[in-house]
């Protein structure tokens, strides 16, 4: 038995020996993706995390935004002060564009505003199953170690979205990372809208994963409007609460019987990339308090 599916298997029995209490009480930790908001100022986004029950910003780089851009043409250090100002961190650096092999250069950046994550994809054979995808996995994880060990020297977890077309995609490939995966500073950004095909499975594979393997986790389901052009309120059905298929009460069940200790965040794709989801800031940050309205309502009945 590997130290991770140790700490599983623990988590699990003082999660229903000991800590009933803590269980009444469980409470999802909010973080804002600054992708909401499009091509918005840092000065205009920051102020709505406190709006939105959030404790942090995920930020976000273009195509999808151009807040983490901003922060280097302001200067890093008044991109502080303005952190500091709105008592804010950016608790995620999500960094497609890198890789995951390529993230070397943002890690003393990312400390250094305070981040606690950076987020990316994976590389290797696109959406295997069974053999392949245990083969997948284990392949990139041992060419991740260097990276991972990187991390754990900032202080940072490197978290890897469960991505259509790459090798972290189908349920086999998650349980596997889950089994393979030894270090405390990788995990999964488990993504509900690219596990669409696999709905069903959600809450149990949340349980099979467990706790430590997933650091942060989208709120967002499948939509017609998530890749293509559609109207508005189809486009906004990727959001909780706001007429999608996704039932998330046995999803946010199994998350509070893992007694999930992670990062949320409720998001969704506008078309094109880039735009803000709606025309202002306020409609934007009421669409989401609107879905997190949803999910805690969902909480209360798990």
């Amino acid at each position: 038995m590997n130290r991770r599916r140790a700490c599983q298997l623990f988590g699990l029995t003082t999660a229903s020996a000991l800590h009933a209490n803590e269980k009444e009480t469980f409470q999802l930790r909010y973080l804002l993706s600054s992708a909401m908001y499009g091509e918005m100022s840092l000065a205009e986004i920051l102020p709505e995390i406190a709006k939105t029950g959030s404790h942090g910003l995920d930020l976000w780089c273009r195509p999808h935004g151009n807040q983490r851009e901003q922060i280097d043409d302001m200067g890093h250090e008044k991109a502080l002060s303005l952190f500091q100002k709105h008592h804010a961190k950016p608790t995620i650096f999500t960094r497609y564009g890198l890789g995951p092999f390529g993230l070397a250069p943002e890690m003393p950046i990312a400390k250094k505003f305070g981040a606690k994550i950076l987020l990316c994809g994976s590389q290797g054979p696109s959406e295997p199953t069974g053999q392949e995808a245990k083969a997948a996995i284990k392949g990139f994880l041992e060419k991740m170690k260097p990276h991972v060990a990187a991390a754990e020297e900032h202080g940072l977890t490197i978290a890897i979205e469960n991505h259509s077309k790459q090798p972290l995609y189908h349920p086999d490939a998650l349980r596997y990372f889950a089994e393979f995966n030894q270090s405390l500073h990788l995990g999964i950004a488990l993504a509900f809208h690219h596990l669409y095909k696999f709905t069903p499975e959600i809450p149990a594979l949340i349980r099979d994963l467990g706790d430590s393997q997933i650091p942060f986790i989208y709120f967002q389901e499948h939509s017609e409007g998530i890749s293509k052009k559609a109207p508005k309120e189809i486009e906004m059905q990727q959001m909780p609460g706001f007429g999608g298929g996704l039932d998330y009460k046995p999803i946010v069940k199994a998350l509070k019987e893992i007694n999930y200790t992670g990062y949320c965040e409720i998001f969704m794709h506008p078309v094109p990339r880039g735009v803000p989801i709606l025309p202002s800031s306020p409609e934007i940050t009421a669409a989401i308090n609107k879905s997190r309205a949803y999910i805690e309502a969902c909480l209360s009945e798990a």
